[in-house]
């Protein structure tokens, strides 16, 4: 299993990204703790009908290049 780190001062602006790309998520579904990586992982998998491999890989192009307003 991929050991995956949240940063909080990260997390807002992927956070948008990710809202822009799956519009239908709302607060609650992002609704993100540091060291509660696994429970997001999670949540995101039954809400957008999708496997582990593709949540991470959501999550992580989400989080390089942080600054880049693309997914």
């Amino acid at each position: 299993m991929i050991t995956f780190k949240i940063a909080k001062s990260d997390w807002h602006m992927a956070k948008e990204k990710i809202r822009r790309k799956y519009n239908h998520l709302n607060d609650a579904d992002l609704d993100f703790e540091e060291g509660q990586e696994e429970q997001l992982i999670q949540h995101l998998m039954s809400r957008l009908h999708r496997n582990r491999e593709y949540i991470l890989f959501t999550l992580s192009k989400s989080l390089n290049n942080i600054e880049s307003n693309r997914l």
